[in-house]
C-alpha cells in the first residue's frame, strides 16, 4: 500500500515536470533516485523505516510514465501508436519478468535480494538513458503549482481524455482484481502452489505484448473504436473463463492471457488517442490519465480483497466481470470524434 501511495503521488507531482524540465534530465534523475531508494530498502533494519522507504520507491518509479510521452514527441504522427506500443511492451515484459524473477529470488535468497537487484538495475538504466536519450529544446516556463493543477484541468477541457481515463481505470481495476486474489487462489487447495510457482503465472500474460503491438497498429489506422470494443469485451470474457474454470489450471491460464491481452490493448489505444490531444502538454495529460488509471487499480485491489474474503474466487470473478462490462457498455455507446490537436498552454 505504501508503494502504491508513493506511485500515485509521483504520477500527480513528478510526471507533470516533463512539461517543465528537459525529460532527458528528469528521467535520468528519477531512475537514479529510485535506485538509491531501493538500495536503502535492502538495508533498513525496521519495518517502520522500510514502509517509508517503499513510499519513496513508489514516488520515483514513474520513469516509464515520463518516457512514454517523450517517445510520443519524438515519433511521427503516423507511427505514434506503434511507438507507444513498443514502450508499453517493454513495461509489460518488465512487470511479467519481475513477478517471476522476484518470486524465485525471494525464495532462494530472501526478500532483500530483490531490492538489491532493483537498485543495480535502476542505476544501470539511469546510466544508459543518460548516454542514449536525445536532448530537447528549452521547455516553456510555467510555475510548478500551476503546472500540476493544469494537468487535472485538462480532464475538464478534453472529453476524450475523460472517456479514456474511465476506460483505463476500469481496465486496470479488472487487472488488479485478478492479481490481488490469484495468489490466494493458487496457494490454497487443490493447487497449493509455492510463491515461486505462482510467480511463473506472470509469464502467461506475455500475450499482452502481442496485443499491445496490434492495438498500436489499429490506433495508427484510425480503428481505435474497434480496438476499444474488442479489448473491453475480452476483459469481461476473461473473468467468465476464470470463474467457470476455477478448478482448472488450464482455464485459469487462458483467463490470465485473455485479461492481459484486453488490458494492454485498451491501454495502448487510450494512450495513442490522448497523446494527440495537446502535444505541448503530453506529460500533464499522461499524469491526469495515469492518476485516474491508478485510482481504478486501487479500487479494484480494495474491492477484490473484500469480495474474496466474503465470497471467495467466484465473487472476485463477478467483480472483475463487472469492471469489464463498465468498460464495454460505454465503448459501444460513445462515438469517438476525430482527435483535434490543441494547445494547452
Amino acid at each position: 500500500m505504501s508503494t502504491q501511495i508513493g506511485y500515485a503521488i509521483g504520477l500527480a507531482l513528478v510526471v507533470p515536470l516533463g512539461d517543465l524540465i528537459a525529460r532527458r534530465k528528469l528521467v535520468v534523475a528519477v531512475f537514479a533516485l529510485a535506485g538509491a531508494a531501493m538500495a536503502l530498502g535492502a538495508w533498513v533494519p525496521s519495518f517502520g523505516v522500510f514502509a517509508v522507504i517503499t513510499l519513496v520507491v513508489g514516488l520515483f518509479s514513474v520513469g516509464g510514465q515520463i518516457m512514454i510521452p517523450f517517445a510520443a514527441d519524438l515519433s511521427s504522427e503516423a507511427r505514434r501508436g506503434r511507438t507507444v506500443a513498443r514502450l508499453m511492451s517493454g513495461l509489460l515484459l518488465g512487470i511479467l519478468l519481475s513477478r517471476t524473477v522476484s518470486g524465485f529470488m525471494a525464495e532462494l535468497f530472501g526478500w532483500r535480494s530483490v531490492y538489491v537487484m532493483g537498485a543495480v538495475l535502476m542505476a544501470l538504466s539511469a546510466a544508459v538513458l543518460l548516454w542514449l536519450l536525445p536532448s530537447e529544446a528549452a521547455r516553456p516556463g510555467i510555475a510548478y503549482g500551476r503546472l500540476v493543477l493544469s494537468a487535472f484541468a485538462l480532464l475538464g477541457t478534453f472529453s476524450q481524455l475523460r472517456r479514456r481515463a474511465w476506460l483505463g481505470a476500469m481496465g486496470f481495476a479488472g487487472f488488479s482484481v485478478l492479481w490481488t486474489t490469484l495468489a490466494f487462489k493458487l496457494s490454497a487447495p487443490p493447487f497449493s502452489y509455492s510463491q515461486a510457482t505462482i510467480g511463473l503465472f506472470g509469464l502467461a500474460g506475455a500475450a499482452g505484448v502481442f496485443a499491445a503491438n496490434v492495438a498500436g497498429k489499429l490506433a495508427d489506422s484510425s480503428r481505435q473504436r474497434l480496438s476499444t470494443i474488442v479489448a473491453s469485451a475480452l476483459l469481461a470474457a476473461s473473468f467468465a473463463v476464470l470463474g467457470l474454470g476455477g478448478s482448472s489450471i488450464v482455464a485459469i491460464t487462458v483467463g490470465i492471457v485473455l485479461l492481459d491481452v484486453a488490458v494492454q490493448g485498451l491501454q495502448i489505444t487510450n494512450q495513442a488517442i490522448i497523446y494527440a490531444l495537446a502535444p505541448d502538454a503530453r506529460s500533464r495529460i499522461n499524469s491526469a490519465y495515469m492518476v485516474c488509471y491508478f485510482l481504478g487499480g486501487a479500487a479494484g485491489s480494495l474491492l477484490a480483497g473484500l469480495a474474496y474474503s466474503s465470497g471467495g474466487w467466484g465473487a472476485s470473478c463477478l467483480l472483475g466481470a463487472g469492471f469489464g462490462i463498465a468498460a464495454l457498455v460505454p465503448s459501444l455507446i460513445w462515438q469517438e470524434r476525430q482527435t483535434v490537436v490543441a494547445s494547452a498552454g
